[in-house]
């Protein structure tokens, strides 16, 4: 590093702050212009640094990648998704391929979009029956080259990734809640990463469903190894049970999903409090209802009450109308959490 600059994202770096400073406004209206200002010193910063071609390459293409998710599903950010997980395996004349055919169209007419991995099985069976006009399509260059299925190939809202950790980003970023079929070690795969973002906080709590076919043993096995071997031996809660459902119709998909949102709207913390966004209000007695069933989860001395959008809000003026459930949640159990939003939906 001897000889190197030494760059700070503080305002301490003289000419070259100017000068980024000149770029972005040479650039135009910047969005963000501090946030902007960070990365291009990251990009300077890592160039300044020890790191090999390949470790640049990573960072140079996850950016890439990242802003063109973020340009693909921007423009339909206020209308809810559902990502659907399942086998590229599964042939067309196989009953879970119908099943997942006729939740697609169930999926679009209840005015949903939905993100599939857009290759073959599962996901050509979902994008079949929601339409290309109410399909996304996630897809990942394998050696052995998934192309994309017909119904999402040449659809604007198609995305190739290189790297799988983007692409996860991506179909959990941007659903509002998650179905999944039966299949391999993708699905499975998907699976437990979604229930330990849920479980851990790092993912906002959603409908996470496990979707059988009537009959079907896929995922009441794999629960009973939950039961048997995870909570028996103290490696997860019970509360983590609440996490997600498991269904075998197509119509417990959909209602799950618009019971979820039938009054919890979003949510966000402001410092040490959660702020629940609803959609319908409800008086302070059911809030002091709610604090005593779930004072387990609210840190010592905690209150649930209702309010107003917090000033921290401010920057979402387009829900600034909406009533808000303020909890001062503990963060350790989101099983929990869960189980309070169930119960907000219930009144």
């Amino acid at each position: 590093m001897t000889g190197k600059k030494e760059l700070h994202f503080t305002r301490t770096n003289g000419p070259v702050d100017d000068a980024i400073d000149q770029l972005i406004a040479l650039a135009g209206p910047v969005c963000c212009s501090d946030l902007v200002r960070e990365m291009v010193l990251t990009a300077l910063k890592a160039g300044l640094e020890e790191a090999n071609e390949a470790d640049l390459k990573l960072m140079n293409s996850t950016l890439k990648e990242m802003r063109f998710t973020s340009k693909i599903f921007g423009p339909y950010r206020n209308i809810r998704k559902v990502t659907v997980f399942g086998s590229a395996r599964t042939h067309p004349d196989e009953q879970v391929y119908q099943m997942a055919q006729l939740l697609g169209r169930k999926l679009a007419e209840a005015g949903y979009m939905v993100i599939t991995g857009g290759g073959p099985g599962i996901m050509q069976a979902i994008n079949e029956g929601a339409g290309p006009e109410k399909s996304f399509a996630v897809n990942i260059r394998l050696p052995f080259e998934q192309k994309l299925n017909p119904v999402v190939a040449g659809n604007p809202r198609s995305i190739m990734y290189k790297y799988f950790f983007n692409r996860k980003v991506a179909f959990l970023k941007e659903a509002s809640a998650i179905a999944l079929f039966p299949g391999g070690f993708g699905t499975l795969d998907e699976a437990m990463e979604t229930l330990t973002l849920i479980q851990t906080g790092k993912q906002n709590p959603m409908p996470l469903i496990l979707v059988d076919e009537p009959g079907g043993t896929y995922w009441t096995n794999m629960i009973h190894f939950f039961e048997e071997e995870l909570m028996k031996t103290g490696y997860i809660s019970a509360s983590d049970f609440h996490l997600f459902e498991r269904v075998d119709s197509l119509g417990a998909v959909v209602r799950s999903i618009d019971r979820f949102y039938h009054r919890y709207h979003s949510l966000r913390y402001v410092e040490t409090r959660l702020v629940l966004r609803l959609t319908s209000r409800f008086e302070q007695k059911t809030a002091d209802d709610l604090q005593e069933r779930f004072q387990d989860i609210l840190l010592p001395g905690g209150r649930i009450f209702l309010s107003g959008p917090l000033p921290e809000e401010a920057d979402e003026p387009d829900i600034a109308d909406l009533q808000r459930l303020v909890v001062d949640f503990s963060r350790k159990d989101f099983g929990r959490l869960r189980q309070l939003i169930d119960a907000i939906n219930t009144f």
